[in-house]
């Protein structure tokens, strides 16, 4: 079976190439690069010893993307590509709509063109927004605050739409949480370019002397230490979750939305606690004012995925802390070969 993996060299996209792989699918890799790196998939091949096409390709060039699938008999589609920034799209929202918006309908509309109807779409818990209760469960009232969030709504309605428009379509809506962690191996991971936009990826740069300190934005939240409560999720778990949705799209029509997160809330403190324990290393951090938009509190249900697609997460946040590291410290450039200096 042959599934196309688009934004298959990013950090979650990799990882989920693995467990394909390993589980003894084939697959085809689609990415324009533009947030990821080839070296990336170049580890996958190492990990795995398997060979894979690899396309390097921008959704939104449309002759390209059918040249895809003119080449190669493809069964399903699991849809990463996007951008991710939620700062980064509220400074540029146009070249977000743009990107994933456009670029997701152009990839649909060569799958209905070549009679591929199965597909796993990256969503995001953004799509509860803030006014939701937790656990968060898949049927709650849906309204994102930012433009990358509103993105992953507006093509979970997309795709809703298309299956109401033709019920051959079979579709899951993975609503990831605050995935962390890397490979075991070390040889994979998550390799931010910049400053990093998330937690995790900024505690280990911290861990390893590329930044001085941590920022932790609020410590006045109406939680049990003041700072702001997230699912985090082992990224290894969270490509499980891709091989259970996949088998479940393949033996069935219809669509359906389902939370991928432990359903067990860390606190920012308690995550730099977590990882100081795992890995003997002191995060200094200081206490800064809110972000515009943060919630105090956010976790998953769970049970609607352990029950319709026998998965749930087994790794805990020891495990998280110490897997990110290991990739930190073994990839202190992330993917970027050490420079050498000649005099």
């Amino acid at each position: 079976m042959s599934i196309l993996i688009t934004g298959g060299a990013g950090y979650i996209g990799s990882h989920t190439c693995v467990e394909l792989l390993n589980a003894g699918y084939d697959i085809i890799v689609l990415d324009n690069f533009s947030n990821s790196s080839p070296e990336s998939l170049n580890r996958v091949k190492e990990l795995t010893d398997r060979d894979f096409k690899v396309y390097e390709v921008d959704l939104l060039d449309r002759e390209k993307v059918e040249l895809v699938f003119e080449e190669n008999h493809i069964d399903a589609v699991i849809h990463f590509a996007g951008l991710k920034a939620v700062g980064e799209s509220v400074s540029i929202p146009i070249y977000y709509y743009q990107n994933n918006i456009t670029g997701t309908l152009v990839l649909l509309d060569i799958m209905k063109k070549y009679h591929v109807k199965n597909i796993v779409f990256s969503s995001s818990a953004t799509v509860y927004g803030t006014h939701a209760k937790v656990p968060l469960v898949e049927d709650e009232i849906l309204g994102a605050t930012n433009p990358y969030g509103s993105t992953k709504l507006m093509i979970e309605q997309i795709l809703k739409d298309v299956f109401i428009a033709d019920s051959s379509w079979s579709i899951a809506l993975l609503r990831y949480f605050n995935p962390i962690g890397a490979h075991v191996s070390g040889k994979i991971g998550e390799d931010p370019k910049g400053i990093p936009n998330n937690l995790m990826p900024y505690v280990t740069q911290v861990a390893a002397g590329k930044l001085d300190r941590l920022s932790v934005f609020g410590s006045d939240y109406p939680t049990h230490d003041g700072t702001g409560v997230r699912d985090y999720i082992h990224v290894m778990d969270l490509a499980i979750g891709h091989i259970k949705a996949l088998e479940k799209v393949m033996n069935g029509t219809g669509v359906e939305a389902y939370n991928l997160g432990t359903g067990v809330g860390y606190s920012v403190l308690d995550l730099i606690n977590a990882f100081e324990q795992a890995t003997n290393i002191k995060i200094p951090y200081h206490i800064t004012d809110r972000r515009p938009g943060d919630i105090a509190t956010c976790y998953a249900s769970p049970m609607k995925a352990k029950k319709e697609l026998g998965w749930e997460a087994k790794k805990d946040i020891n495990d998280m802390c110490r897997d990110a590291w290991n990739w930190q410290s073994n990839n202190p450039n992330g993917y970027k070969k050490e420079e050498i200096i000649t005099i």
